[in-house]
């Protein structure tokens, strides 16, 4: 029986993602998948508004699936998240984060003691006086709740990760060209260009799917579960529901825009980097028409991720034994985090 990581675990807007991986002799393997809805508002752009919530269905999702362990990695996203590449002094790890604040002060948008701070390197300084790296900076308090939430539901949280770098863990291709990985929630969507691994920006867009489903149900006087059923049937495809298409066509306009501001300011960057393929991962990549829309409006190759290109599938389709069986190909795309977050785990 293959070794048990640390549950990836991905807290979104509309439901709680958990993805559990064993470590055999051919590499990682997926043993188990669970999934379990969210009541609408109870998460809003990956920051928990009720959290007695989230742990009851925390408790559910570990009830229901069985998982082998209790020791999780927790995902976080937020539109407050500041990644800034920066070149720190070259100090041991420990003596390195106490310093931390003091070097990056004057560029947090949030007092410091609000704030948790980390620094990831992107190279190997060797005995130079300073390494360039990424700095990150997420409001404390977000973060704390969420952990909460988990200790309650009688987890233990091992770790906490940027959504986005769990997608580039899970999703990205390593060759020349410069790839940007959209992971598009409920409420707000992540971008991670990078080269060959590198990362070049990350962000996080307060715009999702939600925005979509809310204009639609506004425009056709109609509730947000009738127009959520529209937007997944209709999407941007205007052969039968045309009325529906263009005021999604709408709607989605503002995302597309700031994926492309992004991009032009990466262009204009010192980098001088152009993104020549976008991967779509997350519940709104699965919105009809939408990858043709991007690739038109863009130029540029788009394709849906593929979260598990570094890692095997369950042999039988099963979640694992004595729980019920959930399809990963129905929620490929909406599990790039869940399965990035175990794979840094392993």
């Amino acid at each position: 029986m293959a070794a048990v990581t640390p549950i990836g675990l991905d807290i979104g807007s509309m439901s709680i993602r958990a993805v559990e991986t064993g470590r055999s002799k051919d590499g990682p393997v997926i043993t188990k998948f669970g999934q379990v809805m969210l009541p609408l508002g109870v998460v809003q752009g990956g920051v928990i508004q009720n959290d007695r919530v989230v742990t009851d269905q925390l408790r559910q999702l570990w009830s229901t699936f069985r998982f082998r362990t209790r020791e999780v990695v927790l995902g976080v996203t937020n539109t407050q998240i500041v990644v800034r590449e920066m070149a720190v002094a070259n100090l041991p790890r420990r003596e390195l984060r106490k310093s931390l604040p003091f070097q990056v002060r004057e560029l947090l948008p949030l007092p410091l003691d609000q704030a948790l701070l980390d620094f990831t390197p992107l190279e190997d300084p060797g005995g130079k006086p300073t390494v360039r790296g990424l700095m990150i900076a997420a409001p404390k308090e977000a973060v704390l709740t969420a952990v909460r939430a988990c200790e309650r539901a009688g987890l233990r949280v091992t770790g906490v990760d940027l959504a986005s770098f769990a997608l580039l863990r899970a999703t990205a291709r390593l060759d020349e060209q410069v790839e940007a990985i959209v992971d598009i929630g409920a409420y707000a969507t992540s971008l991670i260009v990078h080269h060959d691994g590198e990362p070049l920006i990350v962000r996080t867009i307060p715009r999702g799917g939600a925005e979509v489903t809310e204009q639609l149900a506004n425009r056709l006087n109609t509730n947000l579960g009738a127009a959520e059923t529209l937007k997944r049937r209709t999407g941007l495809w205007d052969d039968e529901e045309p009325e529906v298409a263009e005021i999604v066509q709408h709607a989605i306009r503002p995302l597309i825009n700031e994926l492309r501001t992004s991009f032009t300011y990466l262009t204009s960057a010192g980098r001088q980097a152009t993104v020549t393929r976008l991967v779509l991962a997350g519940g709104g990549a699965l919105l009809p028409g939408l990858v043709d829309a991007l690739s038109e409006a863009l130029d540029i190759d788009v394709q849906l991720a593929d979260p598990v290109l570094r890692i095997r599938e369950p042999r039988t389709g099963r979640t694992g034994r004595g729980s019920p069986q959930v399809s990963l190909d129905r929620v490929r795309t909406a599990a790039a985090v869940s399965i990035g977050l175990t794979l840094g785990a392993a």
